[in-house]
């Protein structure tokens, strides 16, 4: 058997890490099986897909480096779901109702009063010829699957045994009023298309499994293999959404998150093994296993995707960092690389020092040292500087000025570089291309 999973966004929004997860957790089951995956646009809602969202997902996925096998849009496939339809209404699966949602809001409340689940009571079976004929006359009618009032379980991926009564549930609509398929229909109709083995999602579908079971069945398709893993919060504890700022891919890619922090992060978060660096996807494929996870939420800090991005860039070899590097006019070559990526947390940082080594930098000196900083600058050895240059200066002046210690070197440091921190001074003063700054550049008005 051939394993085939799917990842099926909405475009109408941009992904967050949530939807990542899905997509990250479906592709892993498949490469490590050697299986396929597909990328299914769920478009059937036309007011709020929008072709800029699609080709956002696009871009994300192919940014992550979670290609896919193929790609299709429901919008397309109607054809196949009129078809799917069609076949529930011949084996009396389908029917049609006619309460308005102020009706059906009534009958909850009522129900409730009672002390019963709020649940459809299928009255529009009850209804005779003529009574259906008439409502039909006055407004089109939405279409409900006909649920058996039956315990369903599953093995689940994630979770292990677990199993819904189908009696207590609405049976639930599946094509609107104005004639859309909805979600149900058209996610079971597409998965017994195209053969998917295996559907990973989040735990707040465990409900919809046990009605999707039925419509397999009554297609007469074979239910793939369930997961469901548990959702991700906010760092807050809040419910992600497509709504919340600074957690889409997008949001996360401004602020100079790598796609390997993200990867390294979401395929480990909320399991057994705490979330390591790791430079490819190869090898989360060896190490992906949905049974060590837990059933409890897990919360994502964009900090945390921010420190693991500085953990990976150290472990990046100048040959895998020379295209971020080049593509930002900061390849200075392998010494470069081997200086700096201990003290940046992305790539723009690292840009940012190959511009103060080509460049030079302003000086930022503090008021009480400028007379300690020029006096230090007119003892710079004479170039080129070699990685005995910053202990040689530091000698000097030490010796000529009786500072030591943080006294001493800071004030070096940020009058050559312009920061506080960063790359030993050693190894990035033979790197210095730049204009050295002056005795008069410093000193005292």
């Amino acid at each position: 058997m051939t394993v085939v999973t799917r990842f099926a966004p909405s475009p109408t929004g941009l992904l967050h890490v949530g939807n990542l997860r899905t997509a990250l957790f479906n592709w892993l089951f498949a490469r490590k099986a050697g299986g396929r995956f597909v990328l299914r646009l769920d478009d059937t809602d036309a007011e709020r897909s929008r072709p800029e969202f699609a080709d956002a997902i696009r871009r994300d996925l192919e940014w992550m480096g979670l290609d896919w096998d193929q790609e299709l849009r429901q919008s397309e496939r109607m054809d196949l779901y009129r078809a799917r339809a069609e076949a529930l209404r011949g084996q009396g699966r389908l029917y049609p109702c006619w309460e308005t949602p102020d009706e059906l809001e009534r009958k909850r409340r009522l129900r409730r009063m009672q002390g019963r689940p709020p649940i459809y009571d299928r009255a529009a079976l009850a209804l005779d010829e003529d009574e259906r004929a008439r409502l039909g006359a006055q407004r089109p009618p939405h279409w409900r699957f006909l649920l058996e009032h039956r315990r369903e379980g599953w093995d689940d991926l994630f979770l292990g045994p677990r199993e819904v009564d189908a009696a207590s549930m609405s049976d639930p609509v599946l094509i609107r009023e104005d004639g859309q398929f909805l979600y149900t229909l058209c996610s079971v109709a597409d998965d017994a298309d195209l053969g998917v083995t295996h559907v990973l999602r989040g735990a707040d579908h465990v409900s919809n499994t046990a009605v999707q079971m039925q419509i397999f069945r009554a297609l007469g398709a074979e239910a793939p293999v369930f997961g469901h893993h548990a959702l991700l919060t906010g760092p807050g504890g809040a419910p992600l959404s497509k709504r919340l700022g600074g957690l889409s891919l997008a949001d996360l890619r401004a602020q100079g998150v790598e796609p390997m922090a993200l990867a390294s992060i979401l395929a480990r978060l909320g399991g057994a093994a705490a979330p390591e660096p790791r430079l490819s996807l190869r090898e989360l494929i060896a190490e992906f296993d949905p049974a060590a996870f837990g059933a409890a939420p897990a919360a994502f800090d964009p900090a945390d995707a921010r420190a693991m991005t500085a953990r990976i860039l150290r472990l990046t070899p100048y040959e895998a960092a020379a295209p971020a590097l080049a593509a930002r006019n900061a390849d200075l070559g392998p010494r470069f690389w081997e200086t700096v990526r201990e003290n940046v947390a992305s790539w723009d940082e690292a840009a940012a020092w190959a511009r103060i080594l080509r460049e030079g930098a302003r000086p930022d000196v503090a008021p009480e040292d400028r007379a300690f900083v020029a006096e230090a600058l007119a003892l710079l050895p004479p170039r080129p500087w070699d990685e005995t240059a910053w202990k040689r200066w530091t000698d000097a002046v030490k010796a000529a000025s009786g500072r030591k210690g943080r006294a001493l070197f800071m004030p070096l440091r940020k009058a050559l570089t312009g920061k506080g921190s960063g790359p030993d001074m050693s190894r990035l003063m033979p790197l210095m291309q730049g204009p050295a700054p002056r005795p008069e550049d410093v000193s005292a008005d």
